[in-house]
């Protein structure tokens, strides 16, 4: 692994004894002290993710809004300061680049939040299409580390390390950022996350991170906080039905596809890469749809999985794994549009377990 890519954390997660794993060019903790428990930890307390491997840039200029408008199909006009927009970012033929967040930090500054596995290929697609707007894009990667803190516990943990006052708790809504300092070090934290609980995202300078992170932990496991890794990350995303790139959403998936095409504004002013395709799409359809299941039986159905309705193929299964909180294999599928999801099964070493369609969340 020595080719690989460390955080501002690795010496850290080392200290604390990860399971260290590949992942998207990165050498990063997959568990601690078991997938299991961290992900219980989240669900019922509260959880520490390093995600310092997720790529950021910077947009501004006078026009960055206009750009912003251009390249995604969500609506980024008119987003106030201090708020985020998650939006895909599409290919011409409706198929996503990535999905991101858009944090708006001021009137004509944006942080875009890229995923790790394709924070180069969102920047080489950025620049090729920045040309003929008044702004720039800088790619500030390497300046931020980011800390996710998720579960029931996650602000009373917050602002516990922030040593707010009583009656001055700090409040970040949903899709919300905050410009503030933890512990002395300035940070700018944000309503969101990628498990299904309450918490935030915690931006800071990538030199304080280690001071950061041991604060937190200092403070938070007292409180129950557990550390965890991309395990526990992965099963907790799959039982909240969020999309991962390169699963539910793809350069040959569309976001109506992958389940969240209402981020696809078609009423918005102006062209955006992607609308001709959408439209059509929209008008005629789409080809497949995005369904999340669970399994009776104890076998998982992991990606590739052929799913079947009657003797038909209509799809295969893009995510599977163990449920820790349902006890029982979950996964997403991507089918036909006119499959009836009521009779759906999937063929694992040629014989047939039935799946249940549920809207997710799956563990609510």
């Amino acid at each position: 692994m020595s080719d690989l890519q460390h955080t501002p954390l690795y010496g850290f997660h080392l200290d604390h004894g990860a399971r260290m794993v590949p992942f998207a060019g990165w050498e990063m903790p997959v568990q601690y002290t078991g997938i299991l428990d961290e992900h219980t930890a989240v669900r019922e307390r509260a959880g520490l993710f390093d995600v310092s491997h997720m790529g950021e840039a910077l947009v501004t200029g006078p026009e960055a809004e206009k750009f912003l408008d251009y390249l995604l199909p969500n609506k980024i006009a008119g987003t106030p300061v201090g708020k985020g927009v998650y939006s895909p970012m599409c290919h011409p033929t409706g198929g996503v680049v990535d999905d991101l967040i858009v944090y708006r930090l001021r009137e004509s500054e944006f942080l875009l939040c890229l995923n790790a596995a394709n924070t180069q290929r969102d920047l080489d697609w950025i620049a090729q299409h920045i040309g003929g707007f008044d702004c720039t894009m800088e790619d500030v990667s390497a300046t931020y580390a980011q800390l996710a803190l998720q579960g029931p516990k996650a602000m009373e943990i917050l602002n516990a390390v922030a040593q707010t006052p009583a009656g001055k708790e700090l409040k970040v809504k949903r899709f919300r950022i905050i410009e503030t300092e933890l512990g002395g070090i300035p940070c700018l934290i944000c309503g969101t996350g990628y498990t299904g609980e309450n918490g935030v995202e915690i931006y800071c300078h990538s030199g304080h991170a280690r001071q950061l992170a041991d604060l937190i932990v200092e403070v938070g496991t007292p409180m129950g906080l557990a550390l965890a890794g991309l395990g526990s990350r992965d099963s907790l995303r799959l039982e909240a039905g969020l999309p991962l790139y390169g699963h539910e959403l793809g350069d040959d998936i569309t976001p109506t596809e992958g389940g969240v095409g209402w981020t696809v504004k078609l009423d918005k002013p102006g062209d955006f890469i992607g609308k001709e395709a959408l439209l059509a799409e929209r008008q005629n359809g789409p080809k497949r749809k995005a369904v999340f299941y669970m399994m009776a039986d104890r076998r998982i159905a992991r990606a590739g999985t052929p799913v079947f309705a009657g003797d038909q193929q209509v799809g295969e299964v893009v995510s599977g794994t163990q449920s820790p909180v349902l006890g029982c294999p979950i996964g997403s599928a991507l089918v036909d549009a006119l499959a009836d999801v009521g009779s759906l099964e999937v063929d694992i070493r040629g014989k047939r377990f039935p799946i249940t369609a549920k809207q997710p969340p799956l563990h609510k």
